[in-house]
């Protein structure tokens, strides 16, 4: 299974209905994630989604109106993954938010920097998705996004205006190895395994350190001149 994507596991913009069947039934088949079928992404695929989601992870991918993605729940057999995504070679990978896991979304460089000083205190962190929005997304446990508010209270965080969201219940995250438009792949910076997949890390092991990445970087930017900052 780990080589299953090949170069498209680390973000290639190669994809044809193969390799998204693929990517569908390890999802559901070895992780034992529902999977959903994703709308084909737009010429040029916009940061902002019609959802209004603050930084919502799959822009332009899902419906906002009438009828929910189709899914495949967890444990789907391969025939099935072929049978929903039919012969629609542009249709996109889909993981529902809210199930098994939520995920914390902030800005990249702070995600990265975050990440790097996580690992060295030995942290373990769960799956990390990369989207070319330039975000960072860490699974964590499900049930997070309702309880952020008060995490960050608690750990001192209250009066602070972070670039930190956390996508839950009716959310979405776009996976690899979908593409958004002209914006670029999606790719997978740390990748699921057994135990993170099926117990993705409780949020107060990450937050902090990303709370305190994400204010860092606000106060870098907010410390540079104008002329650098345009």
């Amino acid at each position: 299974m780990d080589n299953l994507f090949g170069d498209l596991r680390f973000g290639s913009r190669r994809r044809t209905r193969a390799t998204v069947c693929q990517a569908a039934a390890e999802y559901a088949g070895h992780w034992g994630w529902t999977v959903a079928l994703g709308a084909a992404p737009r010429s040029a695929c916009a940061a902002r989604c019609a959802c209004a989601r603050p930084h919502c992870a799959a822009p332009g991918l899902h419906q906002t109106r009438g009828a929910a993605p189709r899914e495949l729940p967890p444990g789907a057999a391969p025939h099935e993954v072929r049978a929903l995504w039919g012969a629609d070679a542009e249709a996109t990978v889909l993981l529902p938010t809210g199930r098994a896991f939520d995920v914390l979304d902030v800005p990249e460089p702070a995600g990265l920097r975050a990440l790097v000083r996580l690992e060295r205190m030995g942290t373990q962190v769960g799956p990390v998705l990369a989207a070319p929005t330039g975000r960072l997304l860490f699974f964590v446990a499900r049930g997070t996004a309702p309880l952020l508010p008060d995490l960050l209270y608690r750990m001192g965080w209250d009066d602070a205006a972070l670039d930190l969201v956390c996508h839950g219940e009716g959310g979405y995250v776009a996976a690899p190895p979908t593409v958004l438009g002209t914006l670029g792949p999606v790719r997978w910076l740390r990748r699921p395994c057994r135990e993170s997949a099926t117990r993705p890390p409780e949020a107060r092991l990450l937050l902090g350190t990303l709370a305190y990445a994400c204010h860092r970087g606000r106060e870098r930017v907010a410390a540079e001149p104008a002329w650098l900052a345009s």
